[in-house]
């Protein structure tokens, strides 16, 4: 009957080590931008808003520091056409916005890199939309 619950408890603490190893091991392709709207109204100031999440979890991502940003018209062949981007505060958790002037309607591409806390990799994403009128 010991020796039951000695293999037991072992093969629990073995799983909990395997788990816990596991949880520990994330990479870049765990971690995603989206975009919070698809579609964006063009003109000076216009806000582009982005989720970052755990894909694993779907749990949003705090804390994240981004430290590059573009803004190009790329998706309609006019990867020249950029546009400045401020990053802005943000009162949710997860989503970080950004000011850009979307001077003309059209596909627009905003490509973000960041450094998500712990995790050794950057996680980077393109991610496009459009400017309406």
């Amino acid at each position: 009957m010991k020796s039951k619950l000695v293999l037991r408890a072992t093969i629990l603490a073995l799983a909990s080590a395997i788990a816990t190893s596991q949880a520990a091991k994330s990479a870049p392709e765990d971690y995603e931008f989206q975009l919070v709207e698809n579609e964006i109204k063009e003109g000076k100031g216009a806000v582009v808003a982005v989720k970052l999440v755990d894909k694993r979890t779907g749990a949003p991502v705090e804390n994240a520091v981004v430290f590059t940003t573009r803004m190009d018209m790329a998706p309609d062949g006019m990867e020249a056409m950029t546009s400045p981007v401020e990053a802005l505060p943000s009162g949710d958790p997860g989503v970080y916005r950004f000011k850009t002037d979307l001077t003309m309607a059209g596909g627009w591409r905003f490509s973000i890199a960041a450094k998500v806390q712990g995790e050794p990799e950057t996680v980077e994403r393109r991610l496009e939309f459009k400017a309406v009128q």
